[in-house]
């Protein structure tokens, strides 16, 4: 997923040098900006998996506690070591910023990208979610009294909205009652991505921390759902090929790698240019839908897209402020 307001990130604490991270060589090895290109190109890649994956659930042998089992622990199991070691860290984050970031990106967001998937599209998916998170976050940070967006940063909104009215107005007008509840599923979704987003910036984890803190409260809700027959499992019936999908997408690429890939591209590229590259992320779930899903893109999803992606890039811009010539 896109982190939005990715502007407003700082490099990791820690780096001992007043030089910023991304910047510093690489000896014996590829440049910084390569290396922080081809992460951040392995983290778009994986986004367009999760929103491709995201629809097709509908269609596979798992259901979706099943895939959320996966999502959740997978990366547990791989970084059970490390996440030890942070346990004391982990337990000292407060209760109110570990809330928003279990219930953004946990068990209430997966659920609700998952089903909003399967009443869509993935183009819907790659594009509402993410896109829509940079308006959900400027809501939430003017209403905790902590700023209004400035400069091109309201006009991306706008292009947002905009583009998403131009993706669900072709299903309003038809009344399309699956694919209106679908996207209206979507933005509570998007919406829980952007409380996520606020509580990353409110702890103080590494990447490996930030994953375990979400993994593991969200993998014993849905175990504890699933143990109670709240959320039916048919892990044990389904089928090899369905659980190795979803075991690499959902647990390896975005449970694990895509934090990780994102955090290090942040380092070498800088924020700013690593939200751009990443706001691509719609278009190509828009371009392997096509092979992989077989969806063709509609009018509606031509003009859409393209305006939310642009409306990305600009709402995660960092306002130039003019130096004055005293100073």
């Amino acid at each position: 997923m896109v982190a939005t307001k990715a502007a407003d990130a700082a490099p990791p604490a820690g780096t001992g040098s007043a030089v910023p991270a991304w910047r510093t060589p690489l000896r014996g090895g590829p440049s910084p900006r390569t290396a922080g290109m081809a992460a951040l190109v392995l983290t778009v890649i994986i986004w367009a998996a999760f929103a491709l994956s995201a629809r097709a659930l509908g269609s596979s042998t798992l259901l979706p506690a099943d895939a959320a089992l996966l999502r959740f622990g997978v990366p547990l199991l791989v970084l059970a070591p490390a996440l030890w070691r942070r346990r004391r860290r982990l337990i000292a984050v407060r209760p109110g910023t570990a809330a928003k970031i279990v219930c953004g990106a946990g068990v209430p967001f997966f659920l609700a990208a998952m089903y909003g998937g399967s009443l869509t599209s993935a183009a819907f998916v790659g594009a509402i979610v993410p896109g829509m998170v940079p308006l959900f976050v400027s809501a939430l940070l003017v209403a905790s009294g902590r700023g209004a967006p400035r400069g091109t940063q309201t006009a991306g909104l706008v292009l947002i909205v905009a583009g998403v009215v131009a993706l669900v107005w072709r299903h309003t007008a038809a009344l399309d009652q699956d694919a209106l509840l679908g996207s209206g599923v979507l933005l509570v979704a998007s919406g829980l991505w952007a409380l996520y987003t606020v509580g990353l910036r409110e702890v103080d984890l590494d990447p490996i921390g930030s994953i375990g803190l979400l993994c593991l409260p969200s993998f014993a809700v849905i175990a504890l759902l699933a143990l109670a027959g709240v959320l039916p499992t048919g892990l044990a019936r389904a089928a090899g090929g369905d659980i190795l999908l979803f075991l690499v997408v959902q647990g390896l690429g975005v449970g694990l790698c895509a934090g990780l890939l994102y955090a290090f591209a942040i380092r070498r590229l800088g924020p700013e240019r690593s939200a751009t590259v990443g706001s691509l992320s719609p278009v190509v779930v828009v371009l392997l839908a096509v092979p992989l899903l077989n969806e063709s893109p509609t009018l509606s999803v031509l003009v859409g897209v393209p305006l939310i992606t642009s409306g990305v890039v600009l709402a995660n811009r960092r306002p130039r402020h003019k130096v004055s010539p005293d100073a």
